[in-house]
């Protein structure tokens, strides 16, 4: 059994996956769009372009996201996505690309007493990250 993480946006899902599967060198394997049920009591309230259910396959993992609109969204909160780059190069990179625009910065890249190089915060979509870089620490 593997753990899959799923996200909720506020009406910018492929707009967060897309520039998620980019960044990272994901592949987007399906998206279905509000507008893709039929009607009536399987759609989500709110455009035909809202995200009902999308998935992106990162290595081995999967993580699938939808939009929750409205009423139904609520800010992430008690957890972050994790990710371990493999260079420091990688690491500075991806924490561009992500932090471009970013809500909060609670932790600066930097070094710590298990990893070369850390961060945590909450990218432009509200998803919050961690990067973790071990480097020579790594045990």
């Amino acid at each position: 059994m593997e753990p899959t993480i799923y996200l909720f946006f506020n009406g910018n899902c492929l707009e967060a996956m897309t520039h998620y599967a980019e960044t990272l060198g994901g592949e987007i394997t399906d998206v279905f769009k509000n507008g893709d049920a039929p009607p009536g009591e399987d759609r989500m309230p709110g455009s035909d372009d809202l995200v009902m259910n999308m998935a992106m396959k990162l290595g081995s993992a999967t993580i699938m996201a939808s939009d929750a609109p409205g009423q139904w969204y609520s800010k992430p909160q008690g957890f972050s996505v994790s990710l371990s780059p493999s260079s420091i190069a990688e690491f500075d990179r991806i924490f561009q690309a992500l932090s471009k625009d970013a809500e909060s910065i609670s932790m600066a890249p930097g070094e710590t007493f298990w990893a070369e190089r850390f961060t945590t915060f909450k990218d432009r979509f509200g998803t919050p990250w961690m990067l973790n870089y071990a480097g020579s620490k790594a045990s």
